[in-house]
């Protein structure tokens, strides 16, 4: 985990070299001072010579002024330097997400992602800062404070640092302590931002249902849980610094006694005993430095952890490693045994056997949770299937890349989603770089033309959140106009009519049969009247494919497709 963690230098090595050497320069610049206040004392003083003293003080102040510059440079760049890693963590896990397949979000929550990719990732910025720095210049600044106070009086050093290892052990302690309380911390503080965002996206459905009440109870209860956990961890860390700072000043109060008796006794000079004091108060400060990373240490190996572990995730969907890239695809679609289940659960598909031929618009019909959805979602492997093989053009499309693959095909989904911004932005996320008049002529094929020329700010309109200020008709007549930018030769369309009025709808079937010519099709319908002219009709029931035909065949057949007639 170290080697993984430590690798996000690399591309920062300069700038980690100049935050480190710049804290390491003014943490020495620290030791300088109560020798020089110790030769002040001893020697200028004794001298009376005012110009010596003053010019002493003049060369004290130009040091504390370059450290003042070491000290800005360690503040902002190195803050930068945490900032950069941070930011690449977070490329490096949203790139990781973008591979990870259907079934990955099937069982996650948007809440939980977020938070791994903000409060997660904001802790572990924080220690790639202030972690390798703190701990080796407060290693460095204990040893050199130690050295230096033993050439000062042997007896008195080892006197004072007794209580270091004491300490170092209560760090060590707490410290481990506060990485378990910061695990429940992001727990409870993933489910927290989840329940936020479950219940703000779904805000209109709590409404409509007069829940508010409910959803005050729900949010106070996980509200309350991340409370609960967040107090475990600072009444962990109250302990952690009461008792550290009970410790540091025994140590400055017992350096205080026994200075004095040595001094008493003659066996320090005035000057070594100030610089004793001096150097006591410089040991503190990195104890203390310890103590405060303590804070944030935990937060970020809780963070890390927890990347780390999404980031091993394998996507159970990728590319093979022998992938070729396909070009334009002629749309011959065979399912060769294909069977299919999700994870611990029975099976959907069964030797499921089909072929579509290039040009064919092929028609699923059947019983809700019969796997007509599932069988299109395999064709562009949302999911892989579980047993047999999919064939485009006689080639397996696990031997295509994904990108390839996927490129290929256009999909309207039932569920239509729409991205936060203009009208313009999404229809031409079928094809980014669209001109206008692209995009005029496909919301004219999808009969949305009007729709756009009464909006206030016409293709620059925003829509809302996922679409918030448009009908339903309108959201799939968009998502219909994104389809025909892309213009791929194989096309899904599961119920891309549904939200329509009967007179849109017609109008939509007509653009859809000008599309689908020469391309293969595959519909998913509920609406049968909405499948006649389809060249087959697959009725898919609990066994698998029960008949295929035309509509008039399957009519005469007296089967399962007149029964959904009827």
């Amino acid at each position: 985990m170290l080697k993984h963690f430590f690798s996000y230098y690399k591309p920062y090595k300069k700038l980690f070299i100049l935050d480190f050497s710049c804290a390491v320069f003014a943490a020495l610049l620290e030791l300088a001072f109560p020798m020089a206040v110790n030769r002040v004392i001893d020697t200028l003083l004794p001298s009376k010579n005012w110009t010596l003293i003053v010019t002493a003080v003049a060369a004290l102040f130009a040091f504390y002024i370059i450290n003042s510059f070491m000290q800005y440079i360690v503040t902002y760049w190195g803050h930068l330097l945490g900032l950069n890693i941070e930011s690449d963590m977070r490329n490096d896990l949203y790139n990781h997400l973008q591979k990870q397949s259907f079934d990955y979000y099937d069982n996650e929550r948007t809440g939980k992602l977020m938070s791994r990719m903000t409060n997660d990732l904001f802790e572990i910025g924080e220690v790639a800062h202030h972690g390798p720095e703190d701990i080796f210049i407060a290693i460095m600044t204990v040893i050199g404070t130690f050295l230096i106070m033993m050439r000062i009086h042997v007896g008195l050093a080892i006197s004072t640092v007794v209580l270091v290892p004491l300490i170092a052990f209560l760090i060590v302690f707490f410290n481990k302590r506060m990485t378990r309380v910061n695990a429940k911390i992001f727990k409870s503080l993933a489910d927290f931002n989840a329940g936020i965002e479950n219940a703000i996206g779904g805000i209109r459905v709590v409404k409509a249902f007069a829940n508010e009440n409910y959803e005050r109870k729900r949010f106070k209860l996980i509200n309350n849980g991340y409370k609960h956990a967040k107090s475990l961890f600072y009444g962990t860390m109250a302990k952690s610094s009461s008792i550290n700072y009970l410790l540091i000043r025994l140590m400055t109060l017992f350096t205080l006694l026994m200075g004095s008796y040595f001094t008493i006794n003659n066996q320090m000079t005035n000057g070594q005993f100030v610089a004793f004091i001096l150097l006591a108060n410089v040991l503190v400060r990195p104890i203390e430095k310890i103590n405060a990373v303590i804070e944030s240490y935990p937060k970020g190996i809780a963070g890390f952890k927890r990347f780390s572990e999404t980031m091993a995730l394998e996507p159970s969907v990728s590319d093979a490693p022998h992938a070729k890239t396909v070009s334009q695809l002629q749309g011959q679609i065979t399912y060769h045994n294909v069977g299919f289940h999700y994870e611990d659960s029975k099976a959907i598909l069964t030797n499921i056997n089909l072929t579509v031929q290039p040009g064919e618009t092929i028609a699923f019909v059947g019983p809700s949770g019969a796997g007509k959805t599932t069988l299109c979602s395999l064709l562009p492997r949302f999911y892989d299937v579980t047993a047999g093989a999919i064939t485009i053009d006689g080639i397996d499309i696990r031997e295509m890349t994904l990108a390839s693959l996927r490129q290929n095909i256009g999909i309207v989904q039932q569920d239509v989603y729409l991205f936060s911004g203009t009208v313009r932005e999404n229809i031409a996320y079928g094809k980014l770089d669209a001109t206008d008049d692209e995009i005029w002529q496909v919301a004219k094929l999808a009969n949305l033309e009007d729709v756009i020329l009464n909006m206030s700010d016409g293709l620059n309109t925003v829509i809302g959140e996922r679409g918030v200020k448009l009908s339903g008709g309108q959201k799939q007549r968009l998502a219909i106009a994104r389809m025909f930018l892309k213009n791929p030769p194989l096309l899904i369309l599961d119920e891309a009519t549904s939200a329509l009025d009967t007179a849109t709808e017609r109008i939509i079937q007509d653009s859809l049969n000008k599309l689908t010519e020469g391309r293969t099709t595959l519909i998913i319908a509920h609406r049968l009247a909405t499948i006649r002219d389809a060249d087959r009709i697959i009725v898919i029931d609990e066994s698998g494919i029960a008949e295929q035909g035309t509509h008039e065949q399957l009519l005469a057949q007296d089967g399962v497709y007149r029964q959904l007639q009827n």
